[in-house]
């Protein structure tokens, strides 16, 4: 094959320092000839000059396409959704669980049931490894409901035993310490087996705190930072000590709201963010439920109206819609369901989701699954 040395691209100026191909340097020589010979050589000078356009065009392209050094130094941030489900079990959603991805980082946002399986799914399904459960490091929730921390042990235990050799980082609202404390105490007799001197945890090279847990309690304000994100937290409303979280990266804002009704401090914190990660209840669905569970979503979630107007003040530049009540045909509990109705009778179908969207809000928005990258 013909190489081809071209050094310099400025300013949309091609330079050409090295030409070693023989059929281009035949080309020019070609061009630089003598005009006369007639109709042949006159198309000889046509193909050489075509040849030589076709090869500068290639070039300018090649160079256009090609990241500067500032945009390949700066980390790439990607949004994984590990769990977009609620607290009754649907096998195509997984409890709730978000990762912000800066680079070959996670940073996981709530540990819902089947969070380690959806991390490794992830992995070896999306192609990014910095979600494998030995490599996950720091974790935050939004708060303390069984929904939201029921995969808390597996996120410790099998984390550690997949790989990780520090303890685990988690931040969280108050209570997490205790929720922490009784988990591992919980756990003593398998600890203390696989760390024992027949242990197979025992290996060299592994840290023999890996199976520890830093539980950080927290306030609203910055909770974490290292040299690739800060991440703010900022009270949110629901039955209990809540909080979302901002995550400021060298190339996207991304915020996750975690359960809350609609409140200021998300709008602040997005505030034309990259990506509004935020849960929503579907208008059409509510009435059809028990009067307990309407009263608790009015003052604890948001519907889908809410959330349109709440993203319009927002203004991010995509809202990804999560954490729905929608119970496909044979899911719903039957305690939900009034008598005579139809076994689909309390599904919210994403078209639903769309329409009820859609019709109040006009930014990009989408319904979010189960290991979607964003």
């Amino acid at each position: 094959m013909a190489r081809i040395g071209f050094a310099e691209i400025t300013s949309g100026l091609l330079v050409t320092q090295h030409l070693t191909s023989p059929c281009l340097s035949a080309s020019l020589s070609a061009i630089r000839g003598p005009r006369s010979g007639g109709e042949a050589a006159l198309k000889t000078r046509r193909t050489a000059t075509y040849l030589i356009l076709m090869v500068l065009a290639a070039v300018t392209s090649l160079a256009q396409e090609t990241p500067g050094p500032s945009r390949q130094q700066t980390p790439q941030t990607w949004v994984v959704l590990l769990g977009t489900g609620t607290p009754v079990p649907d096998p195509d959603r997984s409890g709730p669980a978000t990762t912000a991805v800066v680079g070959d980082t996670a940073y996981l946002v709530d540990f819902g049931p089947g969070i380690v399986r959806r991390e490794e799914a992830a992995a070896l399904k999306r192609g990014i490894p910095a979600v494998e459960p030995g490599n996950l490091r720091v974790a935050f929730v939004t708060h303390l409901h069984s929904d939201h921390t029921a995969g808390y042990s597996d996120l410790i235990f099998s984390g550690w035993t997949s790989g990780r050799a520090v303890p685990l980082q988690v931040y969280g609202p108050s209570g997490l310490a205790a929720m922490t404390d009784h988990i591992l105490q919980a756990y003593r007799v398998d600890i203390e087996t696989r760390t024992n001197p027949n242990g197979p945890m025992r290996d060299a090279g592994r840290s023999p705190d890996a199976w520890k847990v830093s539980a950080h309690e927290i306030k609203s304000g910055v909770v974490y930072k290292d040299d690739k994100v800060t991440v703010t937290g900022f009270a949110t409303k629901h039955a209990m000590e809540s909080y979302g979280y901002r995550f400021d990266t060298p190339d996207r804002r991304i915020v996750i709201s975690g359960d809350t009704n609609p409140v200021d401090e998300t709008v602040r914190a997005c505030d034309g963010c990259d990506v509004l990660i935020h849960e929503a209840q579907s208008v059409e669905l509510l009435p059809k439920l028990p009067a307990s569970i309407q009263s608790f979503v009015a003052s604890y979630h948001p519907t889908t109206e809410q959330l349109a107007e709440l993203a319009k003040q927002a203004k991010p530049k995509l809202l990804v819609v999560y954490h729905t009540i929608s119970f496909p045909p044979g899911i719903a509990p039957a305690r939900l369901l009034r008598p005579g109705t139809a076994a689909d009778a309390l599904y919210a179908s994403p078209e639903i989701l769309q329409k009820e969207i859609g019709s109040r809000y006009s930014g990009k928005f989408v319904i979010g699954n189960d290991l979607d990258v964003y």
